[in-house]
């Protein structure tokens, strides 16, 4: 008796049977044996397509190169190494999350590594709110960080005075249009230069539907930029926005311990002052390791008052 698998299709409500011994064995032929048809087909399309001029520089799947594993350097934060092994370098990396969930944490010590190496880091600030002071105290050599400012210029703020019988919510769209056009207008320019070992994108501040109207051909090419290079691309953001363009993407969140042993979802000042409890996921991972869970690591807080 033989073994059947029986499937129904969804569109025709009818079964369908595959019987295991009704597939034929597929083998290839001796020396002298006539080649099947399909055989022939392949052979001949093969030597059509070797002849064609325009095709010469077309290698078959069959023969690419594996392509090797990314380096990984340190974040500067022992928990997220032992999570995701450090930060690639060729490639495109996410940390997203709410505020005060541990980005600026993770940034600083990501930048504070990188420049103990002796490489040079930028930050495309698009709200302009990195603190050099916190940058300074958190280890940063600020010798070798570049910080691109992205806020409105002059004729930006005049049109503004002049247009106040617009709306807020309007104001805030136009603003964050024109932030985004210099955010990606800088990282062009900074990824076709070279010669950064990181390169962040601070997004945090933005509104999750101005970043989300980034084309996704954008990150795309940003990644094809990047991942011949040593360079870390790394994009700070609330919500994740891009794609399947990523190779690493982690999830940040912070929890507080309060008196009676609950869980706050926000934290309070003196939280921040003294260090929050910041838990990371990590949503995705395109570097051929095991999905650990999540990890825990402890925010540094400088203040600089």
């Amino acid at each position: 008796m033989s073994s059947a698998v029986v499937f129904t299709s969804a569109a025709q409500s009818r079964p369908l049977v595959f019987d295991g011994k009704a597939v034929p064995e597929v083998s290839l032929p001796e020396p002298g044996e006539a080649r099947p048809p399909q055989a022939v087909r392949y052979a001949e399309l093969s030597s059509s397509l070797a002849s064609n001029p325009k095709l010469i520089d077309v290698t078959q799947a069959s023969r690419l190169e594996i392509r090797p594993a990314p380096e990984m350097v340190s974040s500067g934060i022992s928990a997220i190494d032992a999570l995701t092994g450090g930060l690639p370098r060729g490639c495109l990396t996410e940390i997203c999350g709410s505020a005060s969930s541990g980005r600026t944490t993770l940034l600083l010590a990501a930048l504070a590594a990188a420049t103990r190496r002796g490489e040079f880091c930028v930050v495309v600030d698009a709200s302009d709110t990195l603190d050099p002071h916190s940058a300074l105290a958190a280890g940063v050599e600020l010798d070798h960080l570049l910080w691109v400012r992205c806020g409105e210029d002059t004729n930006s703020r005049s049109a503004e005075k002049k247009s106040r019988a617009k709306t807020f919510f309007s104001s805030e769209t136009r603003q964050s249009d024109h932030r985004m056009e210099q955010v990606l207008r800088a990282t062009d320019l900074l990824l076709e230069s070279g010669g950064f070992g990181l390169i962040v994108l601070d997004l945090g501040d933005l509104p999750p539907q101005a970043a989300r109207y980034i084309p996704l051909t954008t990150w795309f090419r940003f990644r094809r930029v990047v991942e011949h290079t040593p360079t870390i691309l790394l994009v700070i953001e609330p919500q994740p926005i891009a794609g399947s363009c990523s190779s690493l993407l982690l999830q940040l969140g912070s929890q507080c311990e309060e008196p009676d042993g609950m869980h706050a979802l926000r934290p309070t000042h003196a939280h921040l002052l003294t260090g929050l409890n910041i838990t990371a996921e990590l949503l995705c991972s395109r570097l051929e390791r095991k999905p650990a869970q999540s990890t825990a690591f402890e925010s540094k807080t400088a203040w600089a008052g």
